[in-house]
């Protein structure tokens, strides 16, 4: 699977269905009407996944007063993901796509190299989708540092229909 380039902004959101680490689905018809977050990330409980999750959950407050839900998504099982968020105090919702099936769907699932090895894993991506479900801003190759503020202000910006004003 390769990434996918039809998923730009103005793009409808791939549909999709999946299980929370807390109970429950999480599915685009669920979240109709509303705007969100989906950022895909590789693996529970390494490095940089979880200052990502440490990072949204810190500002899970601010999406949660826009209205705007965020999902992290990932491979892993229910099971790795409650522990993962036990173990990081995470705030924000965790899905598991163990069949693969989102992950292909919003073409992060690609080939990846590390020391000269080549596998298939995730990439780190974040989509922002509006209310009517289509995507309003795409981070690929996320670089975790001032990536939840980045997106935070983006969802402000959505909707609030004004940029974040620094501090």
């Amino acid at each position: 699977m390769t990434e996918r380039t039809d998923l730009v902004p103005g793009a409808p959101c791939p549909p999709f269905d999946m299980p929370l680490d807390q109970g429950g689905r999480v599915s685009l018809e669920s979240l109709r009407g509303r705007p969100f977050v989906l950022y895909f990330y590789p693996k529970d409980d390494t490095s940089g996944c979880t200052r990502e999750a440490v990072a949204f959950s810190e500002r899970h407050a601010a999406f949660e007063a826009l209205g705007v839900p965020v999902i992290g998504v990932s491979r892993d099982s229910l099971e790795k993901h409650r522990r993962f968020r036990e173990k990081h105090g995470l705030e924000v919702a965790l899905a598991s796509d163990e069949t693969g099936a989102v992950t292909e769907a919003f073409g992060v699932w690609v080939e990846k190299s590390m020391y000269g090895r080549r596998y298939m894993g995730i990439e780190r991506a974040t989509f922002l989708v509006d209310a009517e479900g289509r995507i309003h801003r795409v981070w690929r190759k996320v670089k975790v540092p001032g990536h939840a503020e980045a997106v935070l202000a983006a969802a402000r910006e959505l909707v609030e229909g004004k940029p974040e004003v620094s501090r």
